[in-house]
């Protein structure tokens, strides 16, 4: 398991079953919950944060391997890493993040990433179970009635992101712990 000062979970699943769709739908209800969240995704190409025309963009086209753009709303920074060869580690990645600041990171994609996970599953799609070979998956959700589909791993309602923020609130956090300052992971097997 990925050593982190907080609790992360991931999020797998195969492309098209709305990882992403879910996790904004997800996110809103844990933060109603008191919970300061970080997201870490994983993106599978070259991609712009930053766009033609922009301050940042002509920086760091202009040579610049690191910018940081800070307004009193936020603050973006970029990287460029033309010497790495690999997809990023989480770990590493995880080390960007202040986790004096959170209460909890969601991993979307890192699909192989030694930590605990949520995969989601759409029968619909036709694709295998990854669960199965990925022992760090904790619960399943889907939108198949089928409960002999996710064996004796937890199952969700995918359909349901209430059930799901209040499996991630029961299982990974100690809420009463959050609220005291006070971090705790529970067990998760």
């Amino acid at each position: 398991m990925i050593q982190y000062p907080l609790p992360v979970l991931g999020f797998c699943a195969y492309s098209g079953t709305g990882k992403t769709t879910l996790l904004t739908r997800l996110i809103p209800l844990l933060k109603a919950r008191g919970l300061r969240i970080g997201m870490v995704k994983h993106a599978h190409h070259s991609f712009e944060v930053d766009h033609a025309g922009k301050d940042s963009f002509k920086l760091r086209a202009s040579g610049a391997e690191q910018v940081l753009v800070a307004s009193r709303d936020r603050i973006a920074w970029i990287r460029e890493t033309p010497e790495q060869r690999q997809e990023p580690a989480l770990g590493d990645i995880l080390n960007t993040l202040d986790p004096g600041c959170l209460d909890l990171v969601l991993v979307e994609g890192f699909k192989r990433a030694p930590i605990p996970k949520i995969e989601l599953h759409r029968q619909k799609l036709g694709k295998p179970l990854i669960h199965p070979r990925d022992p760090n998956v904790i619960a399943v959700a889907t939108d198949s009635l089928q409960t002999e589909l996710v064996g004796d791993v937890c199952r969700l309602d995918l359909n349901r992101p209430d059930e799901i923020a209040g499996f991630i609130a029961q299982r990974l956090l100690d809420q009463e712990g959050l609220k005291a300052g006070t971090r705790h992971l529970r067990a998760l097997v």
